[in-house]
């Protein structure tokens, strides 16, 4: 099980200066910034790739080609790069009726989601191509990994065909779902009396954020948290210490060769959330030099992973590449360290582990 950061409050955080009052407005402000610039454009960006995937897989549907279903794929890894960014927001919203886990259930270590998409597709359920109702279906069946295996699968090739249009249908109706999902999370997020006001206005009267330091211990949360995901989780689930320990099939997205794109988009989203926050801008001039160095480390693990590209087995048997993902997971570990220890020192926060679900 994965054991996953918590923030504990050792003094009041430097940022949010001497008295109260000032204490809550400068909370609000950063809370306010990264909502304003990061959390709402990241779900609208999600929401405009689903619905171009949606309309994609329609498309491919009515008019079956190998063009029509390069197209699809095209827009199935542009949601999945757009998903990447938006998913280490993993409060709120999307943890409503159970959206993240039908956004995307990973991993499946028992292939339960993969045999019920299997089967799905082997007996031609008509209720899972209707979107509305395959959203009240099992988690393992309506998200990205689903839509994954329906576009990029064993007997994938079929949908540049009319042989199979029972299998596209299906990807149509989890593209749908997908997108109805983006769009509820964007409009909740939006909403002026909705989650986003209770994060960006703590106080004694609120049920979740009592204070600015619980608001703000939220947001830095997000990168203790999804640095670890992304290293101890995503990359440890495929990548062993040495080849022989070595799982590809167990690395996320493998089918699609998204595995270290989905893991750039992680960094990617965490950058965009840093500056748009400008939480930097609240360390004491002194120490002003780690939001630059994040900013930096940030940016050169985008693009390490980035450039590791191909299927994932062939990526694990070339040492070169294995060293690149070796120097990966290094940068995420200075991350950690960065922000974990040295960034949570100077707000007056100490890091400390609990055993919470993310196995």
């Amino acid at each position: 099980m994965l054991k996953r950061f918590v923030l504990l409050l050792v003094f009041p955080l430097a940022l949010l200066g001497v008295f109260p009052a000032s204490a809550a407005v400068k909370a609000s402000e950063i809370i306010q910034r990264s909502i304003d610039g990061f959390v709402r454009p990241a779900y609208a960006s999600l929401h405009d790739h689903a619905r171009n995937l949606t309309g994609s897989m329609r498309k491919l549907c009515a008019s079956p080609s190998q063009a029509e279903l390069d197209v699809a794929r095209k827009a199935f890894d542009a949601t999945v790069y757009a998903w990447s960014s938006a998913e280490i927001i993993t409060f709120g919203p999307i943890k409503e009726n159970n959206r993240l886990e039908r956004m995307l259930f990973w991993p499946d270590r028992k292939s339960i989601g993969l045999r019920q998409v299997q089967a799905a597709m082997a007996d031609k359920d008509p209720t899972a191509t209707d979107p509305q109702r395959l959203a009240g279906k099992s988690v393992g069946m309506q998200g990205l990994g689903a839509l994954e295996f329906v576009l990029y699968g064993d007997g994938a090739d079929t949908l540049a065909g009319r042989d199979d249009p029972y299998r596209c249908a299906y990807g149509a109706a989890i593209a749908g779902n997908i997108e109805t999902m983006a769009d509820e999370v964007s409009d909740a997020w939006n909403k002026p009396d909705g989650f986003a006001a209770l994060w960006a206005n703590p106080g004694p009267q609120n049920a979740l954020y009592r204070d600015g330091n619980e608001a703000v211990t939220e947001l830095v949360g997000v990168f203790i948290n999804e640095l670890e995901m992304v290293r101890d989780v995503r990359l440890k689930a495929f990548f062993g210490g040495r080849p022989d320990a070595d799982r590809p099939k167990q690395a996320i997205y493998w089918r699609s060769r998204n595995t270290t794109r989905s893991l750039a988009g992680n960094l990617s989203g965490m950058d965009d959330l840093f500056q748009a926050s400008k939480l930097g801008d609240a360390l004491p001039s002194d120490a002003r030099w780690m939001a630059e160095s994040i900013h930096i480390q940030l940016v050169n693990g985008v693009t390490t992973a980035k450039s590791v590209q191909g299927p994932i087995d062939k990526t694990l048997s070339d040492p070169r590449l294995r060293d690149t993902l070796d120097h990966f997971a290094l940068i995420t570990s200075s991350l950690s360290t960065l922000i974990g220890t040295r960034l949570t020192a100077e707000f007056g926060l100490t890091a400390g582990f609990s055993s919470l679900d993310g196995d």
